[in-house]
């Protein structure tokens, strides 16, 4: 291990994270201005209203807080856990058997993580040399490369939006379609979609983020926003549009109030949970009239993430695989 590496395990290191720049509009909701268009295999085919530009920000190691400082899922959107499950068998290159072996592993991590019913609904697998490659998925789409701006995955609109969805038969970017789910057949009832979307209801949406890699992640790692430091103000809505539905992202204009951690070399035998929205978050409650940081007891709403280019990285070291799994959460 070089000493660069040593010291950013040891204190936190630095690194670019793609921002959009100040002049962009700030929003809550959509407005047309920002977009791509998103093909079959999960590509996208240029993105409209981008202007970004890289901000040098410290990115500490979340590996060394202890006690009230550590970071949690609840109150600052990410937390790491040691969950050696099973993936020694398992093809990540092979979408039938990713969807059937490896959904049910993330569906129990959340679910006893949570204590809500849990349902695993989409994933990814990036890779910059997979996707510089061109490499496909058995029966699914292309490598993806690692998400190198910073984002949270679901807004306002498209976060209750994406769980009605799932109520209805699935649609042509849909990963369960003809793997566990048959013609016309939904993967979460209507009714109790219906009872979490209704007032005093809550649900979540949690990424399974996990090295698929025999070594330890090098390459890309992934950065995480403390959700305490997100305003509405740092909020520009990214649509996504694909053949069938729209979905959204939020995209981010820079905060020098930003907190930014990360978990050094992550390895197989641990799991990242990332927060992409809490229904229960101030954010959410308010409409996007409140922080998270205006009520620190109640659950945050999203943590902004991102990959970015360590300057600690060894030479040598290793591509990043990662799958990240979505899975919704509906609590009693």
């Amino acid at each position: 291990m070089s000493s660069a590496a040593r010291v950013a395990i040891e204190t936190g290191t630095t690194g670019y994270l793609d921002y959009l720049d100040a002049q962009t509009q700030s929003s809550l909701y959509r407005n047309g201005k920002v977009f791509t268009r998103r093909d079959a295999d999960g590509s996208d085919s240029g993105w409209q209203g981008i202007n970004r530009y890289k901000q040098q920000m410290p990115i500490h190691n979340a590996r060394l807080l202890q006690g009230a400082a550590r970071q949690t899922l609840a109150q600052n959107g990410y937390e790491l856990l040691t969950r050696p499950h099973s993936i020694e068998g398992i093809d990540f290159f092979n979408h039938a058997q990713v969807v059937k072996e490896y959904y049910p592993q993330c569906v129990e991590i959340v679910r006893a993580f949570t204590g809500g019913q849990v349902f695993a609904f989409d994933h990814n697998v990036r890779s910059a040399v997979g996707k510089q490659a061109k490499q496909r998925i058995a029966g699914g789409q292309q490598v993806q490369g690692p998400a190198l701006i910073v984002h949270g995955d679901y807004t306002l609109t498209s976060a209750p939006q994406r769980l009605r969805d799932l109520t209805q038969a699935p649609k042509t970017n849909d990963t369960l379609r003809g793997v566990v789910l048959q013609e016309g057949q939904a993967l979460i009832r209507a009714e109790e979609a219906a009872r979490v979307l209704a007032d005093g209801g809550r649900f979540a949406i949690i990424n399974v983020w996990r090295n698929i890699a025999k070594e330890p992640v090098f390459t890309n790692p992934m950065a995480l926003c403390d959700a305490q430091t997100v305003r509405p103000e740092d909020l520009v809505v990214f649509e996504i549009q694909y053949p069938d539905r729209i979905g959204e992202n939020y995209f981010a204009k820079h905060s020098p109030g930003h907190r930014w951690f990360y978990y050094p070399q992550i390895t197989r035998d641990e799991a990242l949970l990332i927060k992409q929205w809490d229904s229960a978050g101030p954010m959410a409650r308010s409409q996007g009239a409140k922080a998270d940081a205006a009520n620190p007891q109640a659950p945050c709403t999203f943590s902004f993430h991102t990959a970015f280019e360590d300057p600690a990285t060894p030479l040598d070291a290793p591509d990043r695989w990662s799958i990240e799994t979505r899975c919704f959460v509906l609590y009693d």
